[in-house]
């Protein structure tokens, strides 16, 4: 009858003592098994099992079981997140578990504000991360967040080449690299080019607006350079792709037999090694005839050409009559 902590009578509990006590001195610990009947003490709530007046207050017919009940003060002193200024349920165990510190909760909800995938799953625990101690006016953008990413990258430089900001047209959310930018909608880059797709610098030197499109805008030294054949001193057109594939620059894709001379077929096949051969001093717009194999003997080209109208012992006469190398 004198019992307080809880109350024997006022619970009804019943009076037979070896329900929950045992014989050893000042009837502690008490085997109250049936507390599960009324509630469960798991996790956190098991470690104060034995001090029943610090969920109880002496009130053993009145004590609440609902979580918000006993850890209102808790919800309401949350700031990270801020529970009140959310307006996050009072349910605790919508969140969390009964283990100690709260930790891990599990904010399943989250995926009804905004879904953690790929490196945002990774700082999932660490909500100040992103909401900075307000919960209400998070962004749910990409920018709203990336802002300063935006602005320091430098390869490329979004914010010269004025990239959208929408990052999920570029990236993943698994991580900046690699990117998923479309290069085709400005420059399709095949061949040698996919090989440096990563390189931006390389093509754009940090100028993303004024990066030339043409071959020549970023082949002009490779051209000026080149010396067999010398592309300049024949005045080759400018226009790459005439001539050359992107996936090397040989073999080239010159036409020499078609637009010009056949030397990959008929006679003149595998009777040269380099283009000087035939165009000396490296003058590409004009050729000798006279000076190579059999015909750099005058008189004896004179005694074939006997009769011929017109003949004249020349490169230029050469290729008046034998345009595709043949009699």
């Amino acid at each position: 009858n004198m019992s307080t902590n809880p109350d024997h009578q006022q619970l009804n509990i019943p009076v037979s003592c070896d329900d929950c006590h045992t014989t050893d001195p000042g009837w502690m610990p008490a085997t109250f098994d049936i507390h599960d009947d009324y509630y469960p003490l798991t996790g956190a709530h098991l470690d104060i099992a034995n001090d029943c007046a610090l969920c109880h207050n002496g009130d053993y017919n009145n004590t609440p079981n609902t979580c918000d009940a006993c850890h209102l003060p808790d919800y309401n002193m949350s700031t990270n997140p801020d529970h009140q200024s959310l307006g996050l349920p009072v349910s605790c165990d919508d969140c969390h578990t009964t283990d100690p510190d709260w930790m891990p909760a599990t904010f399943d909800i989250h995926d009804n504000y905004y879904v953690l995938n790929g490196a945002h799953a990774v700082i999932a625990d660490d909500c100040f991360a992103c909401h900075m101690g307000d919960y209400n006016n998070t962004p749910n953008t990409c920018i709203g967040c990336h802002i300063d990413d935006y602005n320091d990258t430098t390869n490329p430089d979004h914010v010269d080449a004025n990239l959208p900001t929408d990052c999920l047209q570029c990236h993943t959310e698994d991580a900046w690299i690699p990117s998923t930018f479309d290069h085709s909608m400005y420059y399709p880059l095949n061949g040698a080019h996919s090989l440096i797709a990563n390189d931006c610098n390389l093509c754009h030197m940090g100028d993303y607006n004024n990066t030339p499109n043409t071959c020549v805008g970023c082949h002009q030294t490779d051209y000026d350079d080149a010396t067999n054949p010398d592309h300049a001193t024949a005045q080759f057109p400018t226009t790459c792709e005439d001539c050359h594939t992107e996936d090397a620059w040989v073999p080239s894709t010159f036409d020499h037999d078609g637009m010009y001379f056949p030397i990959y077929s008929g006679k003149h096949e595998n009777e040269w090694s380099l283009c000087v051969d035939c165009h000396i001093n490296a003058d590409y717009t004009s050729f000798s005839c006279i000076d190579c194999h059999e015909h750099n003997d005058q008189i004896e080209v004179d005694d074939d050409h006997d009769g011929v109208p017109d003949y004249i012992y020349e490169s230029s006469a050469c290729y008046a009559c034998h345009p595709i190398g043949e009699k």
